[in-house]
């Protein structure tokens, strides 16, 4: 018998998530970018000790680089190593795709935000959602949803409880 060796992708490949991006943002694609890392951060990121929520990704000279990652140095790091947690990270893109995002970019609005860092295939990876700012009337909309669809998943549990006893 052949063995099925698929491997299922769980939340353990995950780093880190940005939740407020898609609560301050309308995301309308997303795309996933390489990193260049040193061997410091690889080790750090293998600990989670990682934050992106205040980053953002920024286009300069054709090439994207994220900032304000905050990558946290293990204790165990080498002394003359100088590790400086929030430097700019560059991202591996496509040419293409790079210019898919400058395209994009030129609209009023529009920006790059990172959405999620994960492993995938042994190499880091940075989900980068193209995004259009919200308002505040478009977040109390999404809460008042959110708050309806929690609430409606209760009433229909309670109602099973009810009639399977």
């Amino acid at each position: 018998m052949a063995k099925n060796n698929k491997k299922i992708k769980t939340s353990l490949n995950i780093i880190a998530l940005n939740k407020k991006a898609r609560h301050n943002y309308f995301i309308e694609q997303t795309l996933e970018a390489g990193l260049s890392l040193e061997g410091w951060e690889v080790k750090s990121l293998r600990d989670s000790k990682v934050q992106i929520k205040e980053s953002y990704v920024i286009l300069k000279n054709n090439e994207l680089f994220l900032f304000g990652a905050h990558i946290s140095p293990l204790k165990s790091v080498s002394t003359h190593v100088n590790s400086d947690s929030t430097r700019t990270r560059k991202l591996l893109l496509n040419r293409l795709e790079i210019n898919r995002i400058k395209d994009n970019i030129n609209q009023k609005g529009a920006t790059i935000v990172p959405l999620k860092l994960y492993w995938a295939r042994g190499k880091v990876k940075l989900e980068i959602g193209m995004a259009k700012g919200k308002k505040s009337h478009d977040k109390r909309q999404d809460i008042k949803l959110k708050d309806w669809q929690r609430d409606k998943q209760r009433t229909l549990k309670e109602t099973n409880k009810i009639f399977n006893f």
